[in-house]
């Protein structure tokens, strides 16, 4: 152990790596939140779209329902993916030199987080809009802060 040691004092290590999160880089990546996200706008949309059947009409009503709870099974579950996928990069990838240099992400993360809690709670055509514009910033935020270019896209 004392010939480890001194070696080690002798030749010490040169840092050559700084980990600036709790993986390998490329693991973090806002894409999925927005998938998600965009699950729920889809889900909200289709919420509002879907026509009422007439009253009696005991097959259509149960067809309705099904339907209904279906959709909205997906959007609180995609709204809390959305979520958990903000609060990762929050928490694993972002740190205090990405608040310096963005001195508004703590309060964008925060709106976001709440919109993805208004789009669980209600069918709110508005929430679940702004909640994929939230999602964009944080997107340009990122992988700004990576040095990179990357185009926006959604699927809808």
């Amino acid at each position: 152990m004392k010939v480890t040691k001194l070696i080690k004092q002798m030749f010490p290590a040169q840092e050559l790596v700084e980990a600036h999160c709790d993986g390998p880089c490329g693991v973090y990546d806002p894409a999925s939140a927005r998938i998600a996200a965009e699950a729920v706008l889809s889900m909200t949309k289709k919420l509002l779209a879907l026509p009422h059947p007439d009253h009696g009409d005991a097959a259509a009503e149960i067809a309705y329902h099904n339907t209904f709870s279906r959709y909205v099974a997906i959007k609180e579950e995609q709204a809390h993916l959305a979520k958990s996928e903000v609060l990762v990069l929050w928490t694993d990838y972002f740190k205090p030199a990405h608040l310096e240099k963005y001195p508004d992400l703590h309060n964008i993360i925060w709106q976001t987080t709440k919109l993805c809690s208004a789009a669980k709670q209600h069918v709110d055509l508005d929430a679940a809009t702004q909640l994929m514009e939230h999602i964009e910033k944080i997107h340009n935020i990122f992988w700004e802060s990576k040095g990179m270019d990357i185009t926006y896209y959604t699927a809808s």
